[in-house]
């Protein structure tokens, strides 16, 4: 039988469920791929501590060189999971260059410099594979590769970071502010200390960056991506949300505009009724519209050693199977033949036009509400509801609105000139709604 030897680079939490996944199913993948799936390195700085699960013979398998393992000619498939860009980026190309194949769970590698991977892959003629760079164990990239991939992609929205969707879970749930809520994930083990790339929204664009060169066709830099967190959200707004209907979710968020594709990360108020609205704790989610397979939900366990493990295995299998078939030609990264040689353009967000949330801090004092107000009306800002809320103790008040359809540059200034105010305390909070379109 066909023996496919596999180099694994970085044994720490997803090297070690994808090692875990190998092992403990491995007549399983032999049965379905016709061949076997032989870990026959496997490179770590640290090859002392227990992972849990034994190496045998550790002596022949275990390696502090990395580049041992890539120039070893026996070794047809590389996994790279160290993370980071330099050093992840130069194991990947060297590897290419020795026409090794290679699997990657690096989204930040990919979202930065994917451009320069995927051609190296194809001036090489090796795979490259990553099912498990967004959702962790959901495989939303084969999806979009494969059975999706007679569809127009019209629209995704994701709730793709699942330590700040655990923090506006229990902010939600429990009324907990922030800076509680990240100390729960933290001591969870959920978030890191502290969590700046998941809460500012930098792991989220990241994961969009790739979703969205995939549906489109052309590789995207998250630089392109407009990106907030979930910093200034208060328990005050998601109470607030929950009034008028909404919930309050982090979302990366792309939309085929004809011209130009919509992409964009931030908090936002989705619709209670929506099935987005329910992805709780540190679920992920991904909702997709194709021109004719209509809406289609992804949802699962966005991180962890072993949904990780499994969708780097699914990548594994994959390439497997093509490396057995012979393939003369492999199927290209982004799963375009043809991609779009005049790349993506990406809408400004300051041509961005939704709904607006709008929580404004106030003296409590009378013709407050129709300054702001005709305020939002010279900038063409219609409002559609109103929260006034009494004053319980000395000191500001908090007014409330949503608005119709407005245009972000439009907003912007408004909120500029309002908070400019002199019965205006605090900075405006400003949560975008998505509502329609959805």
């Amino acid at each position: 039988m066909l023996k496919i030897n596999v180099g694994i680079i970085g044994f720490g939490t997803v090297g070690a469920g994808t090692f875990e996944v190998l092992t403990t199913n491995r007549k399983l993948i032999r049965d379905r791929i016709g061949a076997e799936v032989v870990v026959k390195r496997i490179a770590d700085l640290d090859i002392e501590s227990d992972r849990g699960i034994p190496v045998r013979p550790a002596r022949e398998i275990l390696t502090m060189d990395a580049m041992d393992l890539i120039d070893d000619p026996e070794i047809d498939l590389v996994v790279e999971l160290v993370g980071g860009l330099d050093r992840a980026r130069e194991f990947i190309l060297r590897a290419m260059e020795k026409g090794k194949h290679v699997v990657t769970a690096n989204k930040a590698l990919l979202a930065e410099h994917g451009a320069l991977l995927y051609r190296s892959a194809r001036e090489h003629g090796v795979g490259l594979a990553f099912e498990a760079s967004v959702g962790g164990g959901i495989p939303i990239i084969g999806a979009l590769k494969n059975g999706l991939s007679g569809n127009r992609i019209q629209t995704c929205v994701g709730i793709l970071n699942g330590t700040s969707n655990y923090i506006l879970t229990k902010m939600t749930q429990e009324g907990l502010p922030f800076d509680r809520a990240v100390d729960q994930a933290v001591h969870l083990g959920f978030a890191e200390d502290p969590p700046t790339l998941d809460v500012d929204g930098t792991d989220a664009a990241h994961k969009l960056a790739i979703i969205i060169s995939i549906a489109f066709g052309s590789p995207v830099s998250f630089n392109r991506i407009y990106r907030e967190g979930i910093v200034a959200v208060t328990p005050d707004d998601i109470r607030y949300a929950d009034e008028f209907g909404y919930r309050v979710k982090l979302l990366a968020i792309a939309k085929d505009l004809g011209d130009k594709i919509e992409a964009r990360v931030h908090s936002a108020m989705i619709s209670r009724d929506h099935i987005l609205a329910n992805v709780n704790e540190a679920f992920n989610a991904i909702y997709i519209e194709g021109d004719f397979v209509g809406p289609n939900l992804y949802y699962g366990l966005g991180a962890g050693r072993r949904p990780t493990g499994s969708a780097v295995v699914s990548d594994i299998i994959g390439l497997a199977r093509e490396i057995k078939a012979g393939a003369r030609e492999l199927t290209p990264p982004l799963g375009h033949a043809l991609p779009r040689e005049e790349g993506i353009e990406i809408q400004a967000i300051e041509d961005l036009i939704t709904p607006y949330y709008f929580r404004f801090s106030a003296v409590d004092t009378p013709g407050v509400l129709s300054r702001i107000a005709g305020i939002l009306s010279e900038h063409r800002i219609s409002i559609s509801s109103v929260i006034q809320k009494g004053r319980k103790s000395e000191g500001p008040v908090s007014i409330v609105m949503l608005t119709h359809e407005a245009r972000e540059s439009a907003a912007q200034k408004a909120i500029s000139a309002i908070d400019k105010l002199d019965v205006v305390t605090d900075k405006t909070v400003v949560i975008r709604v998505e509502g329609n379109s959805l």
